[in-house]
């Protein structure tokens, strides 16, 4: 039987950009003890508060179909924390739930493009975008940032593309880079946006994870707030990667349309993890800082450990769980050092081709171990990048 192209064509190179951790993975599988920096999980995990609140809200019944929307105090919720954050007027009919952020991009792409349209997206970019704008038919472009630039996007190269594009997709603070785009950046996008009309799309899920300077969402630029289409979740704001819960937030007759979506897609999210979520927005700005306080701490010893060294480069890291490491002075890509470090020491990253062309030669460490086996790593990996550049 013949598979669709789409489906077949999500990665048309064959590669997802993975291969590094599942090879790392295969290693711990097979009983050796490697320290993996590759993937944005919290290394403290869900607070305990929230599973209680998890736990009450399914032995308390609710645990069958939950409104396709999302529930009404979850949505309320949402919207008075991006209000309160952004300073624009937001109602829950700004709010669909979604199984969490990916989920989100895929029905925000929808929503913008028709198949065949093209969809414009940033390099350095998470590993599933291009894949997900091949799975609701769209073409994936992309643009591709600078290093010497601390990958901030440039408005003249998002010009380029853009005639007759229905879509751009950012994300600030940005994975895998760090970084965070400016506000002379994202006038610039905002300017490109209104000129060829497009659709922006917004990835802030990292909203919380903010280390210096700050961070503003593009639908509070003038005239944005109808053309924006923002992705939250509670993965990285709440260490909740594996409760699925996300949202979008656009404009109302929009969002209307992506419930109907839904119906017809994930039919929602389970409403005692709503509930759960919906308990976690409700402790407040000081829970988030608590969880995202682990990542600030290393993102201080990261930058006193390579002040000390010559043969790593840091991208300015100015937000997200993620250090980008420039291991150019090496000679060698981002894989071939991924995979020698790998081979040599046991310590597994991401090798910066896996989120495009722009970051070759660098490396993605994740700032998700204990600050101890965090800081021997990075020393690690600081030597051996010095052996090497010898």
């Amino acid at each position: 039987m013949k598979l669709s192209h789409r489906i077949t064509h999500l990665t048309p190179s064959g590669s997802d950009g993975w291969e590094v951790f599942y090879r790392a993975r295969q290693m711990v599988a097979a009983g050796e003890d490697v320290i993996e920096l590759t993937i944005g999980e919290h290394d403290i995990g869900t607070d305990t508060v929230i599973l209680d609140a998890m736990d009450r809200a399914a032995k308390g019944g609710h645990t069958g179909y939950a409104m396709v929307p999302g529930i009404q105090s979850l949505r309320e919720s949402v919207a008075r924390r991006i209000e309160e954050r952004t300073g624009v007027p937001t109602t829950y009919e700004n709010i669909l739930i979604t199984p969490g952020g990916q989920s989100a991009l895929f029905a925000a792409h929808l929503a913008a493009c028709d198949e065949g349209d093209t969809a414009l997206y940033i390099d350095p970019y998470y590993a599933t975008y291009p894949g997900t704008i091949r799975g609701i038919g769209a073409k994936p472009v992309a643009i591709q940032t600078r290093a010497e630039d601390a990958f901030q996007p440039r408005a003249e190269d998002i010009e380029a593309h853009a005639k007759g594009a229905s879509s751009l997709l950012i994300n600030t603070p940005n994975n895998p880079t760090g970084t965070i785009y400016s506000r002379q950046t994202l006038d610039g996008i905002a300017e490109v946006c209104r000129k060829h009309d497009l659709w922006l799309i917004s990835d802030e899920v990292y909203d919380t994870q903010v280390w210096e300077g700050q961070h503003l969402s593009p639908r509070a630029l003038p005239n944005m707030a109808d053309r924006t289409l923002v992705v939250g979740s509670m993965s990285k704001s709440h260490a909740m990667t594996g409760s699925r819960v996300g949202w979008i937030c656009g404009p109302a007759d929009v969002v209307r349309h992506l419930i109907n979506l839904a119906t017809h897609t994930t039919y929602g999210v389970p409403g005692y993890i709503q509930d759960a979520a919906d308990f976690a927005i409700a402790q407040g700005p000081d829970l988030e800082e608590k969880i995202a306080e682990p990542f600030r701490r290393r993102r201080a010893l990261a930058r006193d450990i390579l002040a000390r060294h010559n043969a790593v480069g840091l991208i300015p890291s100015q937000g997200a769980m993620y250090l980008m490491l420039d291991l150019r002075a090496t000679g060698l890509s981002g894989f071939e050092f991924a995979n020698r470090l790998l081979d040599a020491h046991r310590i597994a990253v991401m090798p910066g081709e896996s989120f495009g062309k722009a970051a070759a030669g660098h490396v993605r460490a994740a700032m998700t171990i204990d600050d101890k086996a965090f800081a021997a790593a990075l020393e690690t990996i600081c030597t051996f990048a010095e052996s090497l550049s010898k």
